[in-house]
C-alpha cells in the first residue's frame, strides 16, 4: 500500500479526509489505495470496472481479482476477505480459475477453501 505520508495522501488530507486503518475516509466510503507492485496488481487495475457512485464515476477491481490478491497476499485478515467474498461476490467461477492458473495460486486456493 502507499505511504499515508506521500504526496496524494497529504492532498488528500488537506481536503479533510481521514485515515482508517489501510483506508482513506472519502465522503464516509473507506477507500483503499493499492500502488501496482506486481502483475497481479497491474493486470486487476487495467481490468478495473467503471461504476458511478452517487453520480461520480468510480473504477473498482473484479471480486474475482481480489480474491487471488488476498490469496497472493496470504495474511490472517486476507484468508478472512476471502471468506467473505465467497459469501457475498458473485464470482465468475471460470475466469477465477482462469486468474488462479495463470498466478500459481490454485494450491493455496484449495488450502484456503477445504
Amino acid at each position: 500500500m502507499a505511504c499515508l505520508h506521500s504526496v496524494p495522501f497529504k492532498a488528500l488530507r488537506a481536503r479533510g479526509y481521514t485515515e482508517e486503518k489501510e483506508c482513506v475516509l472519502i465522503e464516509g466510503v473507506p477507500v483503499q489505495f493499492l500502488p501496482a507492485y506486481n502483475s497481479l496488481v497491474e493486470e486487476a487495475l487495467n481490468q478495473a470496472r467503471e461504476i458511478m457512485y452517487e453520480d461520480v464515476p468510480a473504477r473498482v477491481l473484479r471480486s474475482e481479482h481480489l480474491l487471488a490478491i488476498c490469496l497472493q497476499t496470504g495474511r490472517d485478515k486476507d484468508r478472512e476477505r476471502v471468506r467473505i467474498l465467497r459469501e457475498q461476490a458473485r464470482l465468475d467461477l471460470d475466469f477465477l480459475a482462469r486468474l488462479l492458473k495463470r498466478n500459481q495460486l490454485e494450491d493455496k486456493w484449495k488450502l484456503w477453501t477445504e
